[in-house]
């Protein structure tokens, strides 16, 4: 019995491998993919801004990067205590400013060098809707909390959306001129901005995105949306606030990731290295005794094995973890 429609969702002409580096940015659905692919030893860097949910915040970020931007202090303003960045999620505030800088200069010389040595950058966007402080009418990322009179909220143009960030990437195209590009549509509802609202805004973004591949052939669409919105389509796959899909729902959208996304023999490692960190998850009851011991070691050679065929896998923890009780 067939219990959901099906989707035909056409591998990547250059699938993602494990030498790849990978920078991924976006909203908080980047980072639940993130997390997967972490899992699986992928070499990869997750929003250095913090999450971003909207296009423009997205590309004024991407062009950070391909700038080297280094913020100083009148780039902060404090509020409830605390340093923060207009352009920054709220894990770089702090109550010192020295440390709020801190913190973000260093992610910037980092995604600095990502941004020009990665093989795929993945932007996953959440939101077509756009705040301005009213006082310069400068886009903002994130509100900090701030009071709502301070802001103007608009709901960004296709035209707008694609022409920024066709300007980001062709400058990232000028730094790294072999970097892949992939666009995915965050399945989370924006429920604040209303039903309605919500659903103008995911179509502003898909259609923005589709026109972005059209116009570059190293930019490529994975379907999120659609396999969360009318694939699964049913409300057992959210989590309790009917906003943010449940770990059923990511799970799915990973399965399809990984066999369109990710190539053939990455996929094989990828098992391998699933069993070695499970393995790594394993706590004995009885960790003196001689089976213990044995399970370890196998493991130790299994991730030594590994890291031999793959130089670029990265097993050093794992390895330390088996060798540990066997030395």
């Amino acid at each position: 019995m067939q219990l959901t429609l099906n989707i035909d969702i056409p591998a990547l002409p250059q699938p993602l491998k494990y030498n790849n580096k990978i920078l991924l940015i976006g909203s908080c659905f980047t980072e639940n993919m993130a997390d997967r692919m972490v899992q699986h030893k992928f070499r990869l860097m997750t929003n250095p801004h913090g999450i971003l949910f909207n296009p423009l915040s997205v590309a004024y970020s991407l062009d950070s990067y391909v700038n080297n931007k280094q913020y100083k202090k009148e780039d902060l303003f404090q509020l409830n205590e605390l340093w923060n960045s207009w352009d920054h999620h709220t894990r770089f505030s702090h109550i010192d400013a020295d440390k709020a800088l801190e913190g973000i200069n260093a992610a910037q010389q980092q995604a600095a060098t990502m941004v020009r040595e990665a093989g795929w950058i993945i932007i996953t966007l959440g939101s077509a809707f756009q705040y301005y402080l009213k006082d310069n009418d400068k886009p903002v990322a994130n509100n900090h909390r701030a009071p709502a009179q301070w802001f103007e909220k608009k709901l960004l143009t296709i035209d707008t959306i694609v022409s920024a960030l066709e300007q980001t990437i062709n400058k990232i195209k000028a730094v790294n001129p072999n970097a892949q590009m992939l666009f995915t549509i965050s399945p989370v509802r924006h429920i604040r901005d209303g039903v309605v609202d919500n659903n103008r805004s995911k179509a502003r973004l898909i259609e923005a995105v589709h026109e972005l591949c059209s116009l570059f052939d190293h930019a490529h669409y994975f379907p999120a949306y659609e396999l969360v919105i009318d694939i699964l389509r049913d409300y057992r796959f959210y989590d309790i606030d009917f906003v943010h899909p449940n770990y059923l729902a990511t799970s799915v959208v990973w399965e399809h990731f990984v066999k369109s996304c990710i190539h053939p023999g990455t996929q094989m490692l990828m098992k391998e290295l699933h069993e070695i960190t499970t393995a790594r998850q394993h706590r004995s009851r009885f960790p003196e005794t001689e089976a213990h011991r044995k399970f370890l070691a196998s493991y130790a050679e299994k991730a030594r094995s590994l890291m031999q065929r793959y130089p670029d896998l990265n097993l050093r923890e794992e390895l330390a973890y088996f060798s540990a009780d066997t030395i």
